[in-house]
């Protein structure tokens, strides 16, 4: 059954406005749990733009579902991984002048670094993922590079501003999760999903994760965590169960 994964970096964000203490990314992960998440996802940057190192820590103490540690292939964020032991660590790129991550990582660009990179991670047990594009040269270069999972990129489907586009881009997502599903890799899915798009890509019978952030978060301002988790997590659910179903 496909789950959902919730990151709290956006909570982050709002508090280092300020430069205060909150709102506690912290507490929204717990609430999130509470409320049907099963698993936090937080992006450690090396700017530090949003999530802390004491954040990360104390969310490796508290949370009792599964840590997905955002992170791109940095040595320093290497070592904080090493030594907190997230369930799961999923590299991704990094731009100092994003406003967000804006697409896929090239694992073609050094297939000997994230090879080792992933070797690392497995002598402590840590699951590795990599955020690609949902293509079929970067799905072998992920099986190259010893990949648990996938995490597909799907901000160009959610983008998308016409029926054809969005419509070409989820039969691209669709092909690429069958390829990865036969070769052995996990399969997550996120970037940009929200309550209207979020349907079509829960469908996807071979998709286990969703990763789903600012959407998630924008509603929460309205109706709380809680409830905003508890809307997603219900259509993601009836998406699938329609989709088992053939319905």
């Amino acid at each position: 059954m496909i789950t959902l994964n919730i990151n709290v970096d956006h909570v982050a964000t709002l508090r280092n406005a300020r430069g205060g203490f909150e709102p506690d990314p912290v507490t929204a992960a717990v609430n999130a749990e509470l409320a049907g998440a099963t698993g936090i996802v937080a992006h450690l940057r090396e700017d530090r733009r949003h999530m802390k190192d004491r954040d990360i820590r104390i969310l490796r103490e508290v949370i009792q579902t599964k840590l997905d540690l955002e992170m791109a292939a940095n040595e320093e964020i290497i070592a904080i991984a090493l030594d907190i032991v997230p369930e799961l660590v999923t590299i991704v790129p990094e731009n100092r002048k994003e406003l967000t991550t804006e697409g896929g990582l090239n694992l073609l660009a050094n297939i000997d670094k994230y090879r080792k990179l992933s070797d690392r991670m497995h002598e402590k047990d840590i699951e590795v993922s990599f955020f690609i594009e949902p293509d079929e040269a970067m799905i072998e270069a992920a099986l190259e590079c010893d990949a648990d999972m996938v995490e597909f990129h799907t901000g160009i489907y959610a983008n998308a501003k016409h029926e054809g586009d969005m419509t070409q881009e989820l039969a691209r997502m669709i092909g690429a999760c069958s390829s990865a599903f036969e070769n052995g890799l996990k399969i997550a899915a996120g970037h940009g999903l929200n309550y209207s798009n979020v349907q079509a890509i829960s469908m996807i019978p071979e998709i286990d994760e969703l990763s789903i952030g600012h959407s998630v978060m924008a509603r929460a301002i309205h109706v709380g965590i809680s409830q905003a988790v508890r809307e997603m997590h219900t259509l993601i659910m009836n998406a699938s169960m329609q989709a088992k179903l053939g319905r």
